[in-house]
């Protein structure tokens, strides 16, 4: 996969994506990331990007000209990349979208600054509004890390095990079960039995049970989307149960 970062810090993307998973995926060749900023392609001698809103109020808003132009510079490659804008009026980025991004071979994605950008901008050059969720960050270069970092995860090869990501939190619906490591007790607080047994049904059950009991307390919402089968819902009633009365 190939991602384009249209931004105005092209160096904080590339070192913040040079670490972790991400960093590997890059040196594996899994991964190309290319930067282009707005700076770079813009008309005004003073190299700005942005000016006053038409109306008046607060702030400065990015202009239409220096962020098409990078856009264009970075479509030459492969027209067809879909181009997303990072945005809080954009859809809820989720595990769901991440699945669908992981399937593309190249998208480009552009990370606004004060304001926001001019409307026109959107209307000609942007194929989808992404959100990082409900609230205002100074900049759409963490939203773009955020979607970089969930959707390189999805990539045949990018994690050292390939059922890690397949046992993330939501890829089923659900948050995930709790993960224990040795030693086995801390201050009291022992690993449960069913994971140190050795019984892998056992494990798979207890893990199940927790998944469910997880997304009940945490992120009902999440529940009331998936049609639990029969198993399941027995589990999720042990879970309650227990939990409500405090065993």
């Amino acid at each position: 996969m190939r991602i384009d970062v249209i931004t105005l810090f092209p160096e904080m993307v590339r070192e913040c994506a040079s670490h972790g998973i991400q960093g590997r995926a890059i040196d594996r060749g899994l991964l190309q990331l290319q930067t282009w900023n707005p700076r770079d392609y813009t008309e005004d001698k003073h190299r700005g990007v942005d000016d006053r809103p038409y109306g008046g109020g607060p702030g400065m808003v990015m202009q239409v000209q220096p962020l098409r132009a990078a856009v264009r510079a970075a479509r030459q490659a492969d027209a067809s990349a879909p181009v997303i804008y990072l945005s809080p009026q954009g859809q809820r980025f989720d595990q769901g979208k991440a699945q669908q991004l992981a399937g593309l071979e190249r998208m480009i994605l552009v990370s606004g600054r004060y304001e926001g950008v001019d409307e026109r901008f959107i209307d000609l050059e942007v194929d989808q509004e992404l959100s990082a969720g409900d609230y205002v960050l100074s900049g759409g270069e963490l939203p773009a890390l955020m979607v970089m970092d969930a959707v390189t995860r999805l990539l045949p090869g990018a994690l050292g095990d390939a059922d890690s990501a397949q046992q993330d939190s939501f890829m089923e619906g659900l948050l995930d079960y709790p993960h224990y490591t040795r030693p086995e007790e801390i201050d009291g607080l022992q690993v449960p039995a069913e994971l140190i047994g050795g019984n892998h049904a056992d494990i798979r059950r207890w893990r199940t049970r927790q998944a469910l009991g997880r997304t009940w307390q945490r992120r009902p919402d999440l529940l009331e989307l998936l049609q639990l089968d029969e198993q399941q819902q027995g589990l999720l009633n042990e879970f309650i149960n227990e939990y409500e009365s405090g065993n």
